[in-house]
């Protein structure tokens, strides 16, 4: 513990801002840029924004104001284990609230042995780009780019690699010394590319059947399954329940508002998610192509609308250098509650655990690599019919996002709704009688009854 105290809670961001960069860094990653723009077209667009919406409000709002308040209550720990340990402790709970702490790290280490290998995906793009190989290019031409990279090994692991070292070297620098440094470069860069590509769009796509898309509901497109993926999307793309908010809590001061600032984060992640729809659709339907086109939206379907506009080599780079601030900004923050458990456990300081977590995820990752194509045909749970087909890629993926995030986030609004007496969150999350009785109501029996919804459905379906 020692170790860790002089790494982690002993430090503090710089400032409100950086604090607010970081922590909408995490949250704005290839979820809203990558996922967010093609689950919308899946599910109707304007109409699944608004539910979408109402789920980041009513459910990631509450949640990461209990995660922060988790994590600065309990200061004397750094990664999430230790915090729900130490508030556990500090009220006479069972010290096996620790698990709920431990399952989200589990569930962001999982998480990040898929996100470091679609990180990678996004350099190998940026290259690709850069020297036109898009140009001109139909469906089935892109169709064989992407499958070429994901039948070849090596290039992968190559990526993967250089992720893995990028991470590792930024956040072994510390908080202020190296993630607050990051991104502090990383986020302008996100934007500004985020407008270019909006404006670009304007200029040469049909922002008038995008903003239509976007913003003219159609409720008869809504049902059950619409509020299903929302929340299943907020959870994703907000990063609820990967032990990230509790870790950044740790390090925030007394006097920063934990309600003012779970706002801003959340309307910040959505408001990116909406720019990259603003992106990327207007191209998408000037070319005719179909806005539910899947997970191939982004690597597929959009190099072939780019590459035949006018400085669509130069744009299309500007894309792919987007997706990778995006992706950097999130993969920094994921690791950070797996070196900060690594440390505490293993009493290390941040470099040594930095440099052994980086080790052992790059290891673990390789596995993910050869599942795309060696390994393509292994299916290591195929005996349970829950994993039936599914590769280690796959795994790790459905266990981290459709089993342990929403557990993770049932049992984080038990514990702050049930469990931790309600004078101390209300003093901690700062709120007056009224607003804490609408935090209340919706952390004991609104997020609750939704995650528990959402996670019948993700095992049953």
């Amino acid at each position: 513990m020692a170790a860790i105290a002089q790494q982690g809670p002993s430090e503090n961001w710089s400032s409100r801002l950086t604090f607010l960069m970081a922590s909408i860094g995490f949250s704005v990653g290839l979820g809203n840029i990558w996922r967010f723009p093609y689950v919308t077209g899946e599910n109707g667009g304007a109409a699944f924004v608004l539910v979408y919406l109402a789920c980041a409000v009513c459910i990631g709002v509450p949640l990461v104001m209990s995660e922060w308040a988790i994590g600065r209550r309990s200061k004397g720990a750094a990664s999430a284990a230790g915090s729900f340990k130490e508030l556990a402790t500090q009220n006479k709970l069972s010290s096996r609230w620790s698990g709920v702490g431990g399952m989200a790290i589990a569930a962001v280490f999982m998480m990040m042995l898929t996100y470091t290998v679609i990180t990678g995906w996004t350099l190998d793009y940026f290259t690709m780009a850069i020297v036109g190989e898009f140009n001109q290019i139909n469906a089935e031409q892109s169709k064989s780019v992407f499958d070429d990279l994901m039948a070849d090994p090596i290039r992968l692991l190559f990526w993967h690699s250089i992720v893995i070292i990028a991470i590792v070297l930024i956040n072994a620098r510390g908080l202020q010394g190296g993630i607050e440094k990051a991104v502090k470069i990383l986020m302008p860069s996100l934007l500004i590319c985020m407008v270019v590509m909006v404006l670009y769009a304007g200029f040469v796509g049909d922002m008038d059947a995008a903003v239509s898309f976007l913003l003219t509901p159609d409720f008869s497109k809504i049902t059950g399954k619409t509020f299903l993926v929302a929340l299943g999307q907020a959870f994703f793309s907000i990063g609820i329940a990967m032990a990230v908010m509790v870790t950044y809590g740790s390090y925030l001061s007394k006097d920063t508002s934990i309600t003012q600032n779970a706002f801003i984060v959340v309307f910040a992640d959505t408001f990116v998610a909406m720019l990259a729809g603003f992106a990327i659709f207007p191209l998408v339907f000037a070319h005719g192509l179909t806005p539910d086109a899947g997970a191939g939206l982004v690597f597929q379907v959009l190099p072939i609308a780019l590459g035949d506009l006018p400085g669509g080599q130069f744009f299309t780079a500007i894309f792919f250098l987007l997706l990778i601030a995006a992706a950097f900004t999130s993969c920094i923050g994921n690791f950070e509650p797996i070196i900060a458990w690594t440390a505490e456990k293993f009493s290390m300081t941040r470099k040594k655990a930095s440099y052994s977590s980086g080790l052992v995820m790059w290891l673990l990752g390789i596995t993910s690599v050869l599942s795309l194509n060696a390994l393509k045909d292994f299916h290591p749970f195929g005996f349970i019919n829950l994993f039936e087909g599914k590769t280690i890629f796959e795994n790790f993926d459905y266990i981290s996002a459709s089993i342990l995030l929403p557990l993770g986030g049932l049992l984080t609004a038990i514990f702050v709704g049930w469990r931790v007496p309600a004078k101390e969150m209300q003093e901690e999350l700062g709120l007056k009688r009224t607003a804490f009785v609408i935090w209340q109501v919706l952390i004991k029996y609104v997020v609750p009854i939704a995650i528990i919804i959402v996670f019948i459905s993700g095992i049953t379906s």
